[in-house]
């Protein structure tokens, strides 16, 4: 068993990964303009219509009553606009935006040793393959405009704490994962594990990557 640290081919093609933050990047820049510009139209309203013009001095308005004095004198905060209300339906563009940008950036999977880490936009989980119950599935994943394809996928699941990853067996173009890279993966399960009783279908799925490693242009 290596313990040498593996990044799985797993995730989006590179130039999958490049529209997608090009998608990211505008509904960004779009939420973020969405939010500037009420506060830039509201400025520029006060100046065309004359309201809100600043006072020359204190002194000029020094026998208005507190609640009568313009905003620019008065120690209360203004309250905000309807149009400033407005500008915040940008905010949710602003943060999906982000979202997708971190997603392409920072999504990836590895193999250290017999701990599997998946990583997403936010977090990383990790489990060790050799304690953790193993078994297979399957995920649907877009392809094109309308077409949906089911790719096998390792789920672990730790004993302890109920954490799970899933690591998909087919890389960018839907290519079965190298060889090197599902040798590793079965090597990781079975290392150090009884191959009896709850422990023997991981042996059994473990074989099964083997096989795809030894026929990976499937036969």
């Amino acid at each position: 068993m290596t313990n040498d640290r593996i990044r799985l081919s797993v995730g989006a093609a590179s130039g999958q990964r490049a529209g997608a933050a090009v998608v990211g990047v505008l509904f960004t820049a779009f939420g973020a303009a969405f939010v500037l510009l009420p506060l830039v139209a509201e400025g520029l309203l006060r100046r065309v219509t004359g309201f809100g013009d600043p006072v020359p001095s204190y002194d000029d308005v020094r026998d208005l009553p507190p609640d009568l004095l313009p905003p620019d004198l008065n120690d209360a905060p203004a309250a905000p606009t309807p149009l400033r209300f407005a500008g915040l339906c940008g905010l949710p563009f602003v943060l999906l935006g982000l979202y997708l940008v971190l997603r392409v950036l920072r999504t990836a999977t590895w193999l250290d040793g017999t701990r599997a880490s998946v990583r997403g936009a936010l977090g990383t989980r990790t489990v060790d393959l050799a304690t953790a119950d193993v078994r297979g599935g399957a995920v649907a994943h877009r392809v094109g405009d309308d077409g949906v394809v089911r790719v096998p996928t390792l789920i672990a699941r730790d004993r302890e704490t109920g954490r799970r990853v899933s690591i998909p067996l087919q890389g960018p173009g839907l290519g079965t994962l190298p060889p090197y890279e599902l040798r590793a993966l079965a090597e990781a399960i079975t290392a150090g594990r009884p191959d009896q009783g709850r422990d023997a279908d991981a042996h059994v799925l473990a074989g099964r990557l083997r096989t795809m490693a030894e026929d990976p242009l499937g036969r």
